[in-house]
């Protein structure tokens, strides 16, 4: 009789035990499901931030408010920050912007620029104004392209914790 007493508490604590892991188990899966819901939509608001600034800065080089080499160094340094699959490679799909990157991407600006020697800083001048006035067009367009592409996906998201 102590046996099968010893027994049946046994079973009993046993799958108390069991029902309690499984119910652990179920609570870390939604909890998981929870965290990347809340990583997706967190990485869509970030990216949502970022269209926007591209927004803005694509209508500036269009309407000609700043140089199409700033633009260019603008907007191909804040597109890398863009996360998940809505990353662009933009020495594919954005060629003039790319070249237009590559070629000023070095040349010092600002306090940097003011301490060159003045020769140096015409030169430099020349050589990013030759391939401003020889991209103007293809990069004007290529503003207009990516532009259309980000304004769809500049949507403000109100991220609610649950």
């Amino acid at each position: 009789m102590n046996v099968t007493l010893l027994a049946i508490v046994g079973a009993a604590i046993i799958v108390g035990l069991a029902s309690y892991a499984a119910y652990l188990l179920l609570q870390l899966k939604k909890q998981k499901q929870l965290q990347e819901q809340h990583q997706a939509l967190a990485i869509e608001k970030r990216n949502a931030n970022i269209y926007e600034s591209v927004d803005v800065l694509c209508l500036a080089g269009i309407q000609g408010q700043c140089d199409l080499s700033e633009i260019s160094i603008r907007v191909y340094c804040i597109m890398d920050y863009v996360q998940g699959d809505e990353r662009v490679d933009f020495d594919i799909e954005y060629p003039a912007i790319s070249e237009l990157y590559h070629i000023v991407k070095d040349m010092p600006r600002g306090e940097a620029r003011q301490e060159m020697d003045k020769k140096e800083r015409m030169k430099q001048n020349l050589a990013r104004q030759k391939a401003e006035s020889r991209l103007n067009d293809a990069v004007i367009a290529e503003l207009h392209t990516l532009k259309a592409r980000v304004q769809p996906m500049n949507n403000q998201i109100a991220i609610q914790m649950v």
